[in-house]
């Protein structure tokens, strides 16, 4: 028989294991909206993380009637920045995304001078800018996605069921060009993947009328088909947006299809091949269904998302699940009292903590709410579209603590920055830079990217210019610390890497005259001029 200060101590350590789990799977109904300062997030509604470190969103329909957009602190002040009116858009159903200058950038379903829609810039104090309006001819029409800025600069988006449907580009200032039609609408904002190429989705459309995900190359003006939904178990109509992993693949979910016809989770690499990792089915909704909203990923590397509908009330899921497909876990119900009926994708703020929108509920019942989920993940700094860089260039970072940072660095090497608020900084890429994560001292503790940034070599010279088999070259650049290959006139060539800034090659057996190229885990650099083998 277990004594009674046995049974005290064997309480004691199930509560202490049981208490960081508990904490770790907190959900609180941050703000109910009212109508008049917002109503019915529909999908996708992003929310966006400003450079003050607050949070940024727009309702569909609450304000004044057309819509408003909102700033929120991660604690919870509520403020109300701007309301629709029909002249400068109606229905802002897209939500927000941020841009390099600070502000947020969006669309309107309706409204604008052509009733078709609008492109709008808005301050974080809510000065408002109509930057285009759509006329439903060759420009489409009836946009639900916020544009995206690329590091070219450039903002890209996507529009609705108009006459056509179009993947445009739209500069900070106004300029406005349709690259390419699509197959037909989306919901899906468009992601910026690591390899600088734009992802996204169609609803219908394809080989099966099941969707379509889809790769945009802004360089290259080429659209490529990599997905076609509908063919059996991989879904169908996908309308959330994707989100790229640290692994370099991409995931997502789909509102219908699968092998119970609930939607389904899955991965996708970027050439297009795809797994389901969660399907959802519609006659036992005990883990959800019908997910509208896309998913992101948290420092424990588990998938975090919800689904509409289904869980125990009926009213939709957050859950969580592992990128092979195990480890499925509902973290919450949603219910009336704190929001219901989740369409919008979460956002993962910097602090660790998941923040999303309800459709419905709250103590107004009838209008919806904002909540948060802690999850007991980690917080984080996130690099801002920028994915890769030479020596001397810049890139902006999302985080926390900033005001007390003390450096920076890439990789292994040091970098500079200037933090221009406790949430917001530049750092700038020096000489000693490598490929890896990016990190932020901090006296409270470090604080590193997900995902790696990469340092791109550049070469500034060689010597000799000629020679035959067997000649040692000298290179000289910056970067060169982790060259993995060189290659002198199409050969490949030994070496050796004598420091950051020179790598000494031996010409291989087979050269002829050409280029010299090295590549590091950062990219690959090619020299001006050639090498003359003789």
């Amino acid at each position: 028989m277990k004594t009674p200060r046995l049974l005290a101590l064997a309480s004691a350590l199930i509560l202490f294991m049981v208490s960081p789990l508990l904490h770790a799977q907190t959900y609180t109904d941050v703000h109910d909206f009212n109508n008049s300062d917002g109503c019915c997030a529909s999908y996708p509604s992003l929310l966006a993380q400003g450079e003050d470190g607050n949070i940024y969103g727009a309702t569909t329909s609450g304000g004044t009637g057309a819509g408003n957009i909102y700033m929120i602190t991660p604690t919870g002040t509520f403020k109300n920045l701007f309301n629709f009116d029909g002249t400068h858009g109606r229905g802002p159903q897209g939500g927000l995304s941020l841009g390099f200058d600070g502000n947020f950038y969006g669309t309107t379903y309706q409204g604008g001078t052509g009733s078709a829609g609008t492109v709008f810039k808005i301050t974080p104090s809510g000065t408002q800018t109509v930057l285009y309006n759509f006329t439903n001819s060759t420009d489409g029409a009836f946009p639900k996605a916020p544009p995206v800025q690329a590091p070219d600069g450039n903002l890209y988006g996507t529009t609705g069921n108009g006459t056509v449907a179009t993947l445009y580009k739209i500069t900070p200032s106004g300029t406005f060009s349709v690259l390419v039609n699509l197959p037909t609408e989306t919901y899906s904002p468009l992601l910026v993947g690591t390899d600088g190429n734009l992802y996204g989705m169609t609803l219908h459309g394809g080989t099966f009328n099941g969707g379509t995900a889809f790769q945009f190359s802004p360089a290259k003006k080429k659209l490529k088909i990599i997905h076609n939904f509908g063919s059996g178990t991989d879904g169908g109509s996908p309308h959330g947006p994707l989100m790229q992993g640290v692994d370099g693949k991409l995931y997502g979910t789909t509102s219908g299809g699968g092998t119970s016809s609930g939607g389904i989770v899955f991965q996708m690499t970027t050439a297009g091949k795809t797994v389901s990792l969660v399907n959802f089915d519609t006659t036992h909704e005990a883990n959800g269904a019908t997910p509208f909203a896309g998913v992101v990923q948290g420092s424990d590397g588990f998938l975090y998302g919800v689904a509409s509908v289904g869980g125990a009330n009926g009213l939709g899921t957050l859950f969580k699940v592992k990128t092979n497909g195990t480890g499925f876990a509902v973290l919450h119900d949603f219910a009336t009292a704190t929001g219901d009926s989740p369409l919008s994708t979460p956002l993962l703020h910097t602090n660790g903590k998941i923040y999303g929108l309800a459709f419905h509920g709250g103590s107004h019942n009838a209008y919806g709410a904002i909540y948060s989920m802690d999850a007991g993940l980690s917080p984080f700094v996130s690099q801002f579209v920028v994915y890769s860089g030479k020596v001397g260039s810049s890139v902006d970072i999302l985080g926390q603590g900033f005001s007390n940072a003390t450096g920076v660095k890439f990789g292994t090497g040091a970098g500079t920055f200037v933090a221009s608020t406790d949430a917001f900084m530049t750092a700038t890429i020096v000489a000693g830079a490598t490929t890896g994560v990016i990190t932020v001292l901090e006296p409270g503790g470090n604080l590193t990217t997900p995902q790696k940034f990469k340092i791109i070599p550049t070469i500034s010279t060689f010597n000799p210019k000629s020679g035959p088999v067997g000649t040692k070259v000298t290179i000289t650049g910056m970067s060169l610390k982790q060259t993995t290959s060189v290659t002198i006139g199409k050969a490949k060539a030994t070496f050796t890497t004598d420091s950051d800034t020179q790598v000494t090659a031996t010409v291989g057996a087979g050269a002829v005259t050409g280029k010299v190229t090295l590549k590091t885990p950062g990219g690959t650099a090619t020299a001006s001029g050639n090498f003359t083998v003789q």
